[in-house]
């Protein structure tokens, strides 16, 4: 079944295809052009002068958990810092929650974000921290989404020695996760694993053929950018904190800059210095870092309002950011865009514009949503 969209009123393809019309054929794009050119489709749909962008890809969440961090968040708003120490409270929640009750947990935040033009998202394992739970974590994200993390370096579980952990993470607790997932993350960072820890987890996992990630500099300058882009990862995540030296050495790799601003702000920490690593030439991705903890939103135009608003990006590079960097993030190539054979991921706005998206903060603009070419809002 083809499908052609005209009414366009402004279309963000990410690609040099531009036009006020296209056609959705299956699950792909197969024309993008100006609407009197168009080809002949079973179904037409006028989006009447909406703006049409890729569907975003959140390339960075955590949605396989229990249990709820309500208190922390404000003892946060009261002034306590954030230091990571309630992911063991949500690791307590996971590993006492039934198979049913997490994937109940992945398939309403799931379904949460599509209703925001979310089409595309990676989900992590890491509240589980023992062979049992990171497995299950890993098959029951594996249910809901396309792009799986194992995360079993997340953090040390309370009373446990660090190495004896990271032995056991990158020896059986890889072995059992390793395939039911694409890539391999590690929380590099002061207070869980340092640049020899997270060195050898990922460099097991890149020898079992996954992927790597980084949770890398949220807390202050350390070494996940640099361990990172000497390692080739896909991405490193958080980069609330760089050097000099480390924005120039992500702009001189093809390691994404994934920016999480919605967890910047709910710790109360600076947000990341977009507009310096756009300058230097970094690939940045934006994402929303859903999770109980630092970050319980799953709305990327809330990221996008915040990256353009308060981290000096224009939208464009916002919306590019939130779509096609996420979609390089995740090593894609048919996502994140709108090109001839691309994955049919389109999110219509309420608005004529992308401008909107920070020009109106906080109003929800989700007009229609397809994803892989069915029209599911």
């Amino acid at each position: 079944m083809s499908v052609l969209i005209t009414g366009i009123g402004e279309l963000t393809t990410n690609t040099d295809e531009t036009g006020d019309a296209l056609v959705v054929d299956g699950d792909r794009i197969a024309w993008v052009g100006p609407a009197a050119q168009a080809p002949a489709a079973d179904e037409r749909v006028d989006v009447e002068g909406r703006a049409v962008l890729p569907g975003w890809v959140d390339s960075h969440t955590h949605l396989v958990f229990a249990g709820d961090r309500t208190a922390e968040f404000g003892a946060r708003m009261a002034g306590e810092p954030y230091t990571a120490g309630g992911i063991a409270v949500t690791v307590g929640a996971t590993r006492g929650a039934s198979d049913e009750q997490l994937s109940e947990v992945v398939r309403k935040h799931v379904a949460e974000a599509l209703r925001q033009g979310t089409t595309s998202l990676e989900t992590k394992t890491g509240y589980g921290l023992n062979v049992r739970d990171e497995v299950r974590s890993a098959r029951i994200a594996g249910e809901h989404v396309e792009e799986v993390t194992f995360l079993g370096a997340h953090l040390v579980p309370p009373g446990e020695d660090a190495d004896t952990y990271v032995d056991l993470v990158r020896g059986e607790m890889l072995d059992a996760v390793a395939p039911l997932v694409r890539w391999a993350d590690v929380f590099c960072e002061k207070g869980a694993f340092d640049y020899d820890q997270s060195k050898a987890v990922l460099t097991a996992a890149a020898q079992k053929g996954l992927g790597l990630r980084v949770h890398g500099n949220q807390l202050g300058e350390g070494p996940g950018v640099r361990l990172a882009v000497e390692l080739g990862a896909a991405s490193v995540d958080h980069c609330t904190y760089l050097s000099s030296a480390d924005v120039d050495a992500l702009a001189s790799s093809d390691t994404v800059a994934t920016l999480l601003p919605a967890c910047d702000l709910s710790t109360r920490q600076s947000l990341p210095p977009a507009r310096a690593l756009l300058d230097a030439g970094a690939t940045v991705a934006l994402a929303s870092n859903c999770n109980p903890g630092s970050s319980y939103t799953s709305s990327m135009a809330f990221c996008v309002t915040t990256a353009v608003l308060q981290m000096f990006m224009s939208v464009e590079e916002a919306v590019r950011a939130a779509t096609l960097g996420g979609a390089r993030a995740l090593r894609r190539d048919d996502i994140g865009v709108i090109r001839v054979g691309a994955r049919a991921d389109l999110h219509v706005l309420d608005a004529p514009s992308i401008t909107h998206l920070a020009y109106r903060p906080g109003v929800p603009l989700t007009h229609g949503v397809w994803k892989s070419g069915d029209r599911v809002i």
